[in-house]
């Protein structure tokens, strides 16, 4: 029965469907056991539609739909050599779930049990319990993490191994985040999850190392040195070029570098621009600020309290530090109101607001915009919020303590932590918002003002305690 139910999940035609007949039949669990404590088993979080054997036969389902896309997604799919691994993976990645042990722990104990009674091969059992036990492990690195951070790729490359591993957990990734609801795998988030796997795939073939990561740098440079005016202010222009940061030299052509940097050129100190730019491949509207570091205190607190004041779902956001103490703030956005561009006025009224915050009063204060969420189909309401936790890592990156906030979306909530982080004198280099999977994951890369880490534990505990605190002033 085991080798006819394998010989079904690698072929992907009508799978979804035979697998709920399956169901339906209590057949399934016969084959499957752990099918049976997942059945009609509700998930307590306010994020996946689907009960736990719901979703993971949505997921088998939304994997097989991939077949047709036209994008890298579609080709990885298409060009695994073994579908029935991935298939059975995404079949029993969440029947940990409903035990008060870690989902994912359990969830290994359940892919080895279903190895054996299968009498998988030994490799395919290895990569079956890797992919059900870190079944969550590439969505959090690419939706809460910087991507630019070459030592988290090849920490993951290391652990993934081989690039046909590497193709299973992206397509696994993917069909896990779309099978949680409709909406929740869009245009952002598979961008971010398709860039990971595809630097990770660089590492696993061999497509680059140190020397390449070199050489790339030095001729990007060049090449923005011969864009650059042949004006009198040459010298400023070779000390941005030879300053900028890798991250941002990295992830512009060298034509918007070279635009950007002229838009800041003759910036007065207490001075501010920002423009706007819908980015359609990836269905947000990228707002930048350029300015001096001292126009006043607490800049990146005050820039998102002014995008939430406009009802705007920040995702993500980048704060470059240049010569001169010069900054380019950048943050990727959803607004509500629009479908797709925005038009030009709403576009002008936004980059309005962001550079008269940084001109208001210290004092002042943000007035927030509620923002009415969709109502779900079937019009259920919302689970109760999870309790508020706070990370504090320094073991991830190399040059910044990761600050990672769990907390139930509410009015207010970004600037809250931002100014908290700016109160406790800690700089904000890049942050990650949004809800992801299983939470609401805000997350935030930071040092100290000297350009350290935050090190010692009482440091770290203080910082912890001044968050929760300050969010729940805020619930209260």
């Amino acid at each position: 029965v085991t080798s006819r139910f394998m010989s079904l999940l690698s072929q992907p035609g009508r799978l979804a469907e035979l697998l709920r007949r399956l169901h339906e039949l209590r057949a399934l669990e016969q084959i499957v056991p752990a099918m049976k404590h997942a059945r009609c088993l509700l998930q307590f979080n306010e994020y996946h539609k689907y009960t736990v054997d719901a979703h993971c036969i949505r997921a088998v389902e939304c994997a097989t739909e991939f077949f047709h896309r036209d994008d890298a997604l579609g080709e990885a799919y298409r060009g695994l050599r073994n579908k029935g691994i991935l298939h059975l993976a995404l079949l029993i990645h969440d029947l940990g779930k409903g035990f008060t042990e870690d989902h994912s722990d359990v969830g290994l104990r359940i892919a080895t049990e279903t190895a054996e009674l299968f009498q998988l091969p030994e490799r395919d059992r290895e990569v079956l319990e890797y992919l059900v036990h870190k079944h969550l492990k590439m969505a959090h690195l690419a939706l809460r993490h910087d991507l630019h951070d070459e030592r988290m790729v090849v920490d993951f490359a290391a652990e993934v191994r081989s690039p046909d591993v590497l193709q299973m957990m992206f397509v696994l990734t993917a069909a896990d985040l779309a099978a949680v609801g409709p909406g929740v795998l869009n245009d952002w988030k598979l961008d971010l999850i398709t860039r990971m796997y595809q630097h990770t795939l660089e590492f696993l073939v061999g497509d680059t190392d140190q020397g390449t990561a070199s050489k790339r740098n030095a001729e990007l440079r060049r090449q923005l040195l011969e864009l650059a005016p042949n004006s009198g202010e040459r010298s400023w222009w070779e000390r941005q070029i030879t300053n900028l940061p890798r991250g941002y030299l990295f992830s512009r052509k060298p034509e918007q570098i070279v635009d950007e940097l002229t838009r800041i050129h003759a910036l007065p100190t207490n001075e501010a621009v920002a423009w706007g730019e819908f980015l359609p491949e990836q269905n947000v509207i990228e707002y930048t600020i350029g300015t001096h570091e001292e126009i006043c205190p607490g800049v990146f607190h005050r820039l998102t309290g002014a995008l939430s004041s406009k009802g705007l779902q920040i995702l993500s956001a980048e704060i470059h530090t240049l010569a001169d103490n010069l900054v380019l703030d950048r943050f990727f956005v959803e607004d509500l109101d629009y479908v797709g561009n925005p038009p030009p006025e709403r576009t002008q009224e936004v980059c309005n607001t962001l550079v008269a915050a940084l001109k208001a009063p210290s004092d002042a204060r943000p007035k927030f915009r509620r923002v009415w969420k969709k109502v779900t189909e079937d019009g259920e309401e919302q689970l109760n919020p999870m309790p508020t936790r706070v990370g504090v890592d320094n073991d991830t990156s190399e040059r910044y303590t990761i600050v990672t906030v769990f907390a139930y979306d509410r009015l207010g909530l970004l600037y809250t932590i931002t100014r908290t982080l700016f109160e406790l004198g800690l700089n904000v280099h890049l942050a990650k918002i949004g809800t992801h999977i299983d939470q609401v994951a805000d997350v935030f890369y930071v040092t100290q003002a000297d350009g350290q880490k935050l090190t010692g534990e009482e440091p770290r505990q203080m910082l912890k305690q001044r968050l929760l605190d300050a969010i729940a002033a805020l619930s209260s």
